[in-house]
């Protein structure tokens, strides 16, 4: 599982899932306003959708995004149900269409793009543009990527949760539409949204807590959704109805926009990107120095920020030492660090609620464990 923190009542609490996202001056703002908000006499959780309470959290907190990111006019922001997971499907639904051939690039490089791709091909041809991975460490190089001049659009996942990779670079697709899932790393530095077509983000990682997706999308490429497209996936429809056309999800719409508004007044995406590169540094710097007790399993030239995958030992782990650093670690308050189902070992997620000094704390934890194994 991942590994997030945040401070209450004078403990480290590491928490799983979603959670990681939300900063804890978010919570106690959310507390506050749970049963009465701002005096209405009701809470978020009460108010309907078409209410103008309610578009005015929506749009805040677009207009928030909007200036993070530095948005450009010819965008649609969306807000969607179905997580990323939802958006597999409605990419190749609104976009395979905008050629003829009805194909699509994908680089896979981790379990979620492999997901992503998989999905795709029941809309049209997928193209995986590089060589199978017999392993998902490393990005393939670009230069060396098959790129169909007919495909619809190029898809990739800026940051795999799963494996630790992620891209140090947006690629260059030489007029193709680009369109990534960032779920897992949105709002962790700046981006320049007008190398992209299309970026989709699931809220529960940096951004809020699950419920809500984020598509950001350039408006020439609206209308072109197959005739199979549901009707809540069709961006089209979405966008001209401000994400209003089916009830949304309100109470992550709304935990969202906090969050937001915490990133601004933290600094912005620039000061989580700053925070980002050192957390990942205190952590890596231990990996690096344990002379081979602990491995990190992605290449160094793309090694993730956010999610950092290792193993005890060597590259396939020792099991006795993982359970024991897993159950040592929660009784320091520091839970759920146990490495997703399909790969084991321990993964560490670094995502923006997380502070330098509990990051600090951690790689401290690391350290004497290691000395105490080593002794």
């Amino acid at each position: 599982m991942n590994f997030g923190l945040y401070s209450r009542g004078g403990s480290i609490i590491a928490t799983s899932g979603g959670w990681h996202s939300i900063a804890i001056q978010v919570l106690l703002q959310a507390q506050k306003e749970l049963l009465d908000y701002r005096g209405l006499g009701i809470s978020v959780l009460e108010m309907s959708h078409r209410s103008a309470h309610f578009i005015k959290i929506a749009n805040t907190a677009e207009n928030d995004l909007r200036e993070l990111l530095k948005i450009p006019e010819n965008y649609k922001v969306i807000f969607l149900q179905g997580g990323g997971t939802g958006q597999f499907s409605a990419v190749p639904l609104n976009l395979i269409g905008l050629k003829e051939e009805r194909s699509a690039d994908y680089v896979v490089t981790g379990a979620w793009s492999a997901n992503a791709a998989k999905e795709a091909e029941k809309y049209g041809k997928v193209n995986i543009v590089h060589p199978k991975l017999d392993a998902y460490r490393t990005i393939p190089n670009p230069s060396n990527w098959n790129l169909n001049p007919n495909a619809s659009y190029i898809f990739y996942c800026a940051n795999e949760t799963v494996h630790g990779v992620e891209f140090p670079f947006i690629p260059d697709i030489k007029g193709t539409v680009l369109v990534c899932d960032m779920s897992s790393s949105f709002l962790s530095k700046p981006v320049d949204v007008s190398k992209f077509g299309l970026i989709f983000a699931g809220a529960q990682k940096n951004i809020g807590c699950a419920g809500v997706t984020v598509v950001i999308i350039r408006e020439d490429l609206l209308g072109y959704a197959l005739k199979e497209c549901p009707v809540i996936f069709d961006y089209k429809v979405q966008g001209s109805c401000s994400s209003l056309y089916n009830t949304p999800a309100i109470y992550s719409i709304y935990i969202m926009g906090l969050v937001l508004q915490w990133i601004k007044n933290s600094g912005g995406a620039e000061t989580m990107g700053q925070n980002c590169a050192v957390k990942s540094k205190l952590i890596y710097d231990v990996i690096d120095g344990s002379n081979g007790f602990y491995v990190s399993l992605a290449a160094s030239t793309c090694r993730s920020r956010m999610n950092i995958p290792i193993r005890i030992g060597s590259a396939d782990g020792d099991n006795v030492l993982e359970t024991e650093f897993v159950d040592k670690a929660a009784e320091n308050n520091m839970i759920s660090l146990k490495g997703h189902r399909s790969v084991g070992g321990i993964r560490i997620s670094l995502y923006n609620a997380v502070t330098v000094e509990e990051t600090q704390k951690l790689a401290d934890f690391m350290v004497n464990f290691m000395k105490e194994r080593c002794a």
